[in-house]
């Protein structure tokens, strides 16, 4: 007979807590000397290629207040849609973009500031290309597993209506969720957890 192990019940997931900053982003809370700067803080330098960009990034809750814990990270590929990889099969990665970023909300206004390039496209699993995006993942208090999203660049509309991933989404009504307004240099993308604006995640 099998001997029943009660000792090993499986751990409650936990939320990223209050903590995520301490851990993350000790400089960004004015604890120093733990990182010469907070990684990820900084993307692009003087010789990075491509269009330099702002993308502007807001969490709301489900009553449409802006999160003030929270903490995003983004991931998106080089002006040539090679992303900084070694399971990149197709080349090497502009060595002056640092390909992904790490922004704690400011304790404020909730509002992130990410500096980057305008990413190329990349190929989708068949072969198809992908239009621009960047790649987002979001974690802080009272969300047990980080959400990811994706944001897409208002002003690349014929490469969103061909896009692979886009295509396929069942509810084109909220594929506006996912797509971000040009302003300038800069792009406003608005994440919104719960309601009626509610952003389309993706299970990775």
């Amino acid at each position: 007979m099998v001997q029943e192990l009660f000792r090993l019940k499986e751990t409650p997931s936990q939320t990223a807590g209050p903590y995520v900053h301490i851990g993350l982003t000790p400089n960004f809370l004015g604890i120093e000397g733990i990182y010469p700067s907070d990684l990820g803080s900084e993307m692009i330098n003087e010789n990075t290629k491509g269009e330099r960009i702002d993308v502007k990034v807001r969490v709301f809750d489900g009553t449409g207040t802006p999160l003030r814990d929270v903490l995003v990270e983004i991931w998106q590929a080089d002006a040539n849609g090679i992303y900084n990889s070694p399971n990149d099969p197709r080349g090497n990665a502009d060595p002056n973009f640092m390909g992904w970023g790490r922004k704690p909300a400011d304790m404020e206004t909730g509002e992130m500031v990410f500096r980057t390039i305008k990413p190329g496209r990349v190929p989708f699993n068949d072969g198809r290309l992908q239009a621009p995006h960047i790649n987002f993942f979001i974690a802080a208090r009272g969300i047990n597993l980080a959400l990811q999203t994706r944001m897409y660049f208002g002003d690349e509309e014929e490469a969103n209506k061909q896009d692979p991933v886009l295509t396929r989404i069942e509810h084109q009504n909220r594929v506006p969720t996912l797509i971000a307004p040009r302003e300038g240099n800069t792009y406003k993308f608005d994440i919104y957890l719960q309601g009626e604006k509610e952003t389309i995640f993706f299970d990775l």
